[in-house]
């Protein structure tokens, strides 16, 4: 594990041990959740129950990246973002991600005391690039091929974990080159983006050469289809398949977790840890 601290804004983040990262989608339209946080009080009620149940961070997100889905205007992902952003960072102790590769909203949330940027297309949108050197926040910079609406038609690859390596290599030199050094940056493999089952598979058996990159690491399976299709189960009960994967990714080297169900992973995290700790008192 890491043991350097990250600095998120006003807070910062100890990566000698695992974090919970919990997802507050603010979208008609999320795969899992879409729709049931997209009011205001609703989402803040949320944010609330997550803190309390040990998530480090809440990812706030206001356009829906599930495969097929659409993009949306700056002012609608901003009117859902903004407004949470600002009161989750007043109200609550705990770092706030933005789930976002608009420059603009990196930007406003910032000004509103985000801590973390988390793009899934790596800082590769129009302007997305200078507008997170000018925020000076960390980001995490996620693996994907294409955009959600086309990312799942036939995704192919020689060598999916060597293919991930590369393009994350250069997305971290583009942010060295502009301006973000390497102590400001994370990876996300992007399970389910632009990969059918045996890419996951694969990929998530391989976790631990994504190591070589030399930087934290957040995974995201939670609900997500790879467990559906191996498990033969809706997204409503994919819990205990998301767990097994939690638990599996930090074995593999992962830092963060970003999941929807944050209690039920803390107490895996726990146990998780506790092994861990005394594993190393024997040794």
């Amino acid at each position: 594990m890491h043991s350097r601290i990250l600095r998120c804004g006003q807070h910062s983040l100890d990566l000698s041990v695992p974090h919970v990262m919990g997802i507050l989608n603010v979208t008609p339209d999320s795969f899992s959740d879409g729709g049931c946080y997209n009011h205001f009080e609703q989402a803040l009620t949320r944010a609330r129950e997550m803190v309390q149940a040990g998530a480090s961070i809440i990812d706030i997100g206001g356009e829906s990246t599930r495969p097929g889905a659409q993009t949306v205007t700056v002012e609608q992902e901003l009117e859902r973002v903004a407004p949470l952003v600002e009161a989750i960072t007043k109200e609550l102790d705990v770092i706030v991600s933005v789930d976002t590769s608009t420059p603009q909203v990196m930007r406003e949330s910032a000004k509103l005391g985000a801590g973390l940027i988390n793009d899934v297309r790596a800082l590769r949108r129009e302007g997305a690039l200078p507008a997170a050197v000018a925020t000076g926040l960390p980001v995490c910079l996620m693996h994907m091929r294409g955009e959600p609406h086309n990312m799942q038609d036939a995704p192919h690859y020689e060598d999916v974990a060597a293919e991930v390596i590369a393009l994350l290599r250069e997305r971290i030199q583009s942010c060295n080159q502009a301006g973000i050094s390497s102590d400001k940056l994370l990876i996300d493999p992007g399970f389910g983006f632009a990969k059918n089952l045996s890419h996951n598979l694969e990929l998530f058996n391989r976790l631990t050469e994504l190591r070589q990159l030399e930087l934290p690491m957040l995974v995201g399976v939670s609900r997500k289809s790879m467990i559906g299709q191996v498990l033969d189960k809706p997204v409503t009960e994919r819990l205990y398949g998301s767990l097994a994967l939690a638990v599996m990714a930090l074995e593999r080297g992962a830092n963060i977790l970003r999941v929807h169900d944050v209690a039920a992973t803390i107490d895996a995290v726990k146990m998780f840890q506790a092994v861990r700790t005394a594993k190393e008192r024997i040794q």
